[in-house]
C-alpha cells in the first residue's frame, strides 16, 4: 500500500503552506463536537440542576461561546500552516446532559480552502473556557472525543462522520 504525502509537506519533505491560488472559491462549512466531562464535578454540587444554575448565573456558556467565535477568527495565527479565512458566520452550542456538556461549532465561509480547522479550533476554545470556570470546584473535569462531525464544500466534496 503508497502511503500517500502530506498535503503540508513538499517534494523535498519540507513543510509549506499549501498553495491554493488555483482553487475556485466554494462556499464550506465544517462541524466539530467534543464533550467536557463533569461527573467528577457534579459530586461537588450534588445535583446537576445546581451546576447548570451556576454557570447560567455567571453567564459561562455566554463567554465560552464568545471565546470560540474569537478563536475561530484567530486560527492562522495559532496553527502556522492554516490560510486566514474570512469567516461568514460561526455558530456555537451547547447540550447539557447531566454528566457532560456536549459542545459543537459550525462555521461557514466562502473560499479557496476548508474552513474545518477553525471549527476545531472554536469547539476547543469554547470547551477550554468552561474547563477555566469548572476547575475551581473540581480540577478532574475533562475534555474528550474532539472531532471534525461534517464537512460541505469544496474539491473533497461532503463530509459526515458516523456516530457509532
Amino acid at each position: 500500500m503508497e502511503i500517500k504525502r502530506l498535503s503540508h509537506i513538499d517534494n523535498a519533505g519540507k513543510a509549506h503552506m499549501v498553495n491554493v491560488t488555483n482553487k475556485a472559491p466554494t462556499y464550506r462549512i465544517a462541524v466539530a463536537k467534543c464533550e467536557v466531562i463533569l461527573s467528577n464535578s457534579c459530586e461537588k454540587f450534588n445535583e446537576t440542576v445546581q451546576l447548570y444554575s451556576y454557570l447560567e448565573r455567571i453567564q459561562a456558556f455566554e463567554i465560552a461561546r464568545q471565546a470560540g467565535i474569537q478563536s475561530s477568527k484567530r486560527t492562522s495565527e495559532l496553527i502556522p500552516l492554516c490560510h486566514p479565512l474570512q469567516i461568514l458566520d460561526t455558530e456555537i452550542q451547547f447540550l447539557k446532559d447531566p454528566d457532560r456538556i456536549g459542545v459543537e461549532s459550525r462555521l461557514t465561509t466562502f473560499h479557496r480552502t476548508g474552513i474545518e480547522m477553525e471549527a476545531l479550533v472554536a469547539c476547543c476554545c469554547a470547551a477550554l473556557t468552561l474547563v477555566n470556570m469548572l476547575k475551581s470546584k473540581n480540577i478532574l473535569v475533562q475534555i474528550t472525543n474532539l472531532a471534525l462531525w461534517e464537512k460541505h464544500g469544496g474539491k473533497s466534496g461532503s463530509f459526515v462522520r458516523n456516530p457509532s
